[in-house]
């Protein structure tokens, strides 16, 4: 296991809707409780990416933001390079469309994303909004998860990746399924943030990039996870 951690938050003046920053946050205190020390960088839109970090996060944001950050993803290729080096990702909402071929723009117009997804997104005819359950891929390992949805989009999944969870509740991707993964690459649409609503994911982030991780105390959350889904899943 290594003993430190470069955690690396992208373009939080773009995309930071609906507490994603939070992601940042579970991260570091899930691996300084495992006395990994942690290192992170906010990486504004009119910084590079830096390519030697271990796990990136980019959240969700309005159509506007979310252009621009596409456009200067796509020329920077910072983040690019170090998907490709190795490192994990966890991409929200609109950074999640964004990760993709092709997302919906503020009329519906086709924009470009940066490809690290096999997946394509436009706009649904009816908004998502919600409480979200999901059962991840057994693949993963993880419990179900919750969280919460707000967004237009209709995301199709190509062959190359795999859907994330299968929902019990919620709209995701809207074909039944909610976000997708390939390789150390997560795309998501839950807020939360989704990383406090389901510490065994960011475990999972952590694992991929330091190695097993020993087990901590989570019996408050366990209860806490069961409460909500009580309150969101049909009886």
């Amino acid at each position: 296991m290594q003993s430190e951690l470069s955690i690396v938050w992208i373009y939080p003046d773009l995309l930071s809707t609906y507490g994603d920053q939070g992601n940042v946050l579970v991260l570091e205190q899930r691996a300084q409780a495992r006395g990994i020390q942690t290192r992170t960088v906010h990486v504004r839109s009119s910084d590079p990416v830096p390519q030697q970090g271990d796990v990136y996060l980019i959240g969700g944001g309005e159509d506007r933001p979310q252009i621009l950050g596409a456009e200067r993803l796509r020329r920077d290729g910072g983040l690019q390079a170090a998907i490709q080096r190795g490192a994990a990702l966890l991409a929200v909402c609109a950074g999640y469309q964004i990760m993709g071929t092709v997302f919906g723009g503020e009329e519906g117009q086709p924009v470009p994303g940066i490809g690290l997804l096999d997946i394509s997104s436009g706009r649904g005819e009816r908004r998502a909004v919600g409480e979200l359950a999901a059962d991840v891929d057994p693949a993963l390992g993880l419990p179900t998860l919750t969280g919460f949805e707000n967004h237009m989009g209709v995301t199709r999944l190509g062959p190359g990746v795999r859907p994330l969870s299968r929902t019990l509740t919620g709209i995701g991707n809207g074909d039944g399924t909610e976000g997708c993964y390939a390789g150390r690459v997560i795309g998501t649409y839950l807020h939360g943030p989704a990383l406090a609503r389901n510490p065994a994911l960011a475990d999972l982030l952590l694992s991929w990039v330091t190695g097993p991780l020993p087990p901590i105390d989570d019996g408050w959350y366990q209860a806490l996870r069961d409460e909500r889904l009580r309150a969101v899943l049909p009886s």
